[in-house]
């Protein structure tokens, strides 16, 4: 197969995207039907090429002497390509009846659908330049995703979005020019591509550091992540990607792109930049963890959560060896898969019963069981409750900090471990909540920021949750179930595409 059908499933939800938004159907049904055909036949496209994989670069544009756009689907690409086919057609099936109230729908979803194509470039870059290139236009086509509706908590949410993407950027730029300076070749190249820049290595390590951190600004790395609290103020659709598939995976994929395939494990394990990313990975973690149990609203909850779960991956990555950078797909494809559904359910619970609390889910799970059947199953995999996926993941990092055996990494360990006692608290407090309520009683809260919200018992107007919002909620969960019992041939091939076999 040609290399240069990797273009297909690039162009066609970004040009079919910008078709809806120049047109504008009339018809919403059209709409409809436009955005599920779309997104289907990306997400065919991708399995078709993860299943015949090219084996030749496709070059698009050369712009300077090392410049150059081309595309490549190696290990690395396959694993974020198949996660993003899979969770887009049930993100955009959620998302239609989720907004079927909202103004300016065909807008939202022409970006909706521009941002499958963008993120999937990001996944199918050959080099370090066509990742950073998309990388920044990921940035510019989920602005107005974030914003949408022009509410004032929205604008400001999307203006600290953009203040800390554009520096992060900056950071991730220095890292860019640092390999295309001193590298081999920009292209991504399993070991790296430093094997002669020894006599630069102190000031290519403080590189590394400010490129981690800079591509880290979207894996929300502390002290960088402020701004992805703030972003739950966006409809729910969008939320769900930028936490389990879009924004904060690409930062986590653009590092462990960068570690292992630009600058190398072989320049960079044992030093003092390995063990000072590590440090803020296992600092993120634990601080993540602890402000989601203090947190009380459900979106920004889960949106702390989000926090702790990627540094799990970046710890991993930063291990710096084959079991390292295998862990850290393996809990990528399990969180994203698992923090979609948990954002899911809240996202019905809040655009159909209109709550948004955690003293709210009282008795919920008697009025919603479906939901709250898969928010429990999803959140116990959260927690790492075996068989599932969450369980399995965090056992493979667990193995690798075990088999690294640095200080950093039984660190790591420890934190691990404590994070995910953390989880069962903010998790399993909304499912006992939803399940085995106190007796009815009207109180009234205390909401941050000074606002009361008084616990009803009276009888509320629950809309119903509609077929489009009830299939992606039962497919992932069992997704979760049989992503987990069956795991086996999954880790053989993230082990295989570490190693460089796949």
């Amino acid at each position: 197969m040609s290399a240069y059908w990797l273009l297909v499933p690039l162009l066609l939800p970004i040009v079919g995207g910008a078709v809806l938004g120049i047109v504008k159907p009339h018809s919403r049904k059209v709409m409809e039907i436009t955005v599920m055909t779309v997104t289907l036949l990306t997400s065919l496209c991708v399995a078709v090429l993860l299943w015949v994989r090219p084996s030749e670069e496709a070059f698009i544009l050369q712009l300077a002497e090392r410049l150059t756009v081309k595309f490549f689907l190696d290990g690395s690409s396959c694993v974020f390509a198949g996660l993003i086919a899979l969770l887009w057609p049930i993100a955009s099936m959620y998302a239609i009846e989720y907004m079927s109230s909202e103004e300016h729908q065909n807008t939202f979803f022409a970006y909706y659908t521009i941002t499958y194509g963008v993120t999937l470039g990001i996944a199918f870059s050959a080099n370090l330049m066509t990742m950073y290139m998309f990388y920044e236009m990921l940035t510019l086509v989920t602005i107005p995703l974030m914003m949408h509706g022009l509410k004032y908590k929205a604008v400001v949410a999307t203006r600290k979005y953009v203040r800390y993407s554009i520096g992060g950027a900056a950071f991730a730029f220095i890292g860019f020019i640092a390999i295309a300076i001193y590298g081999e070749t920009l292209d991504f190249r399993l070991g790296g591509v430093l094997t002669g820049a020894s006599g630069n290595r102190t000031m290519l390590e403080i590189v590394y550091v400010m490129a981690v951190m800079g591509f880290g600004v979207k894996a929300a790395i502390f002290p960088f992540h402020g701004w992805l609290p703030t972003a739950s103020v966006a409809p729910t659709p969008v939320t769900a990607l930028l936490h389990a598939v879009a924004i904060v995976k690409a930062g986590a994929f653009a590092i462990i792109r960068i570690t292992y395939y630009s600058f190398g494990v072989d320049f960079l394990h044992g030093t003092w930049a390995q063990y000072t990313v590590m440090g803020f990975a296992i600092f993120t973690m634990v601080y993540g963890a602890t402000k989601a149990v203090k947190e009380q609203h459900c979106k920004r909850r889960l949106a702390y959560s989000t926090i702790s779960n990627l540094s799990y991956i970046l710890l991993a990555a930063t291990l710096m060896t084959p079991a390292g950078m295998s862990a850290a797909f393996a809990h990528m494809l399990a969180h994203g898969v698992m923090k979609i559904t948990l954002f899911y359910c809240i996202g019905a619970v809040n655009v159909k019963a209109h709550k948004y609390y955690v003293w709210e889910m009282d008795g919920m799970g008697k009025r919603m069981k479906l939901i709250f059947g898969v928010y429990s199953v999803a959140g116990l995999s959260l927690i790492g409750i075996p068989p599932m996926i969450g369980f399995v993941s965090k056992w493979d990092i667990g193995n690798a900090a075990v088999a690294e055996a640095s200080p950093f990494a039984y660190a790591g360990l420890v934190a691990l471990i404590l994070a995910a006692l953390l989880a069962a608290a903010y998790i399993l407090e909304i499912v006992v909540r939803a399940w085995m309520p106190r007796e009815a009683e009207k109180t009234t809260d205390t909401i941050p920021g000074g606002e009361t919200s008084p616990q009803e018992t009276s009888v509320q107007e629950f809309l119903p949750v509609g077929w489009r919002m009830r299939l992606p909620l039962v497919l992932m969960a069992i997704t979760i179930v049989v992503g987990g019992i069956f795991s086996v041939p999954i880790l053989r091939f993230l082990a295989d595409v570490a190693m460089g076999i796949r």
